[in-house]
């Protein structure tokens, strides 16, 4: 459920009975008079695209990102990496020649953002969003390729062709072509809950982050692990040392409803013994994902019994 028009999916919500159906219709409908009533896609992978298209019909991807966390939790409040890691060839040209037969049919000059709900189990998706204007993902998009996104829909607006334009970043390549990126980025969200009286630290479809940061790497786990220094939280990355560990109980509930630290919680559950098939099926976070943290949780382990083999 949610409003007919409202940023950062205020006014949105899931519902799983009639209470939370009437619930949540009545805080959409204090932002808008209409609401909408759609069917749950809840634990799909979400999938978005930027593309840009000029008046000669030219049109490219500039970037395509996945998103961690799956549907159901707002892509503002979910970590995001490009390019795409866990979609395979026919999904990822499938996608991408959907996207741009969308800003085809909606003559879109410029560009926009079209973002996909995909199952995990088949090649079903759904186009969830489509925005014809510079977002949140354009600015990830532009930065983490180094194409900019926002110069070049000013200029296709005015009448430019692609193949008219220089990227004016690298000052030598066009803007007709599709960046390649031999390199992982990675977008976290920053929260600051407790400055905010009353506030749930659970996270949905409703936006909660304050802010975000972007880091760089060679592969995932390096992206990851400078992304969460970054943060300022006094976070050593997903490995925390100096923490104490919660039980397997406490573990569970947070994965089942999940939380801003949803990400720390998951080195308890490795601690606690759980796989990475048991992790996937609490979360739906796809388990590309789940075993690259398995990675660093392993790393861990193999520094601790060396370091005692020494002391």
């Amino acid at each position: 459920i949610r409003s007919a028009y409202a940023l950062g999916g205020l006014g949105s919500g899931l519902a799983k009975n009639v209470y939370e159906l009437k619930k949540i219709s009545s805080v959409a409908l204090s932002y808008s008079s209409q609401i909408l009533i759609e069917e749950s896609l809840k634990g799909w992978k979400e999938i978005e695209y930027e593309v840009v298209r000029d008046i000669y019909d030219n049109c490219i991807t500039v970037c395509n990102m996945e998103n961690i966390d799956p549907i159901g939790i707002h892509t503002g409040d979910s970590i995001v990496v490009a390019p795409s890691q866990t979609l395979n060839n026919i999904e990822y040209n499938k996608l991408r020649f959907i996207a741009i037969k969308i800003a085809r049919y909606f003559n879109i000059i410029g560009e926009c953002n079209v973002q996909f709900a995909l199952s995990n189990n088949s090649y079903k998706y759904n186009v969830i969003e489509i925005n014809a204007r510079l977002s949140r993902s354009s600015a990830l998009a532009s930065k983490a390729t180094g194409y900019p996104l926002a110069f070049i829909a000013a200029k296709l607006a005015l009448g430019y062709g692609l193949h008219e334009l220089k990227n004016t970043v690298t000052k030598l390549t066009s803007a007709f072509f599709e960046p390649a990126l031999d390199y992982i980025v990675c977008k976290i969200p920053r929260w600051d809950l407790n400055k905010f009286y009353g506030v749930s630290t659970k996270i949905g479809s409703s936006m909660k982050s304050v802010g975000e940061l972007m880091s760089i790497g060679g592969s995932f786990e390096e992206a990851f692990q400078k992304g969460l220094r970054m943060l300022d939280l006094g976070l050593y990355g997903f490995i925390n040392p100096f923490k104490n560990k919660k039980n397997i109980k406490s573990v569970i509930k947070i994965l089942k409803s999940p939380k801003y630290n949803r990400i720390e919680v998951i080195e308890d559950a490795f601690e606690n013994g759980l796989s990475v098939d048991n992790i996937t099926s609490i979360t739906n976070i796809n388990p590309w994902f789940i075993s690259r943290l398995e990675n660093l949780f392993k790393t861990k382990k193999k520094i601790k019994y060396y370091y005692n083999l020494n002391h």
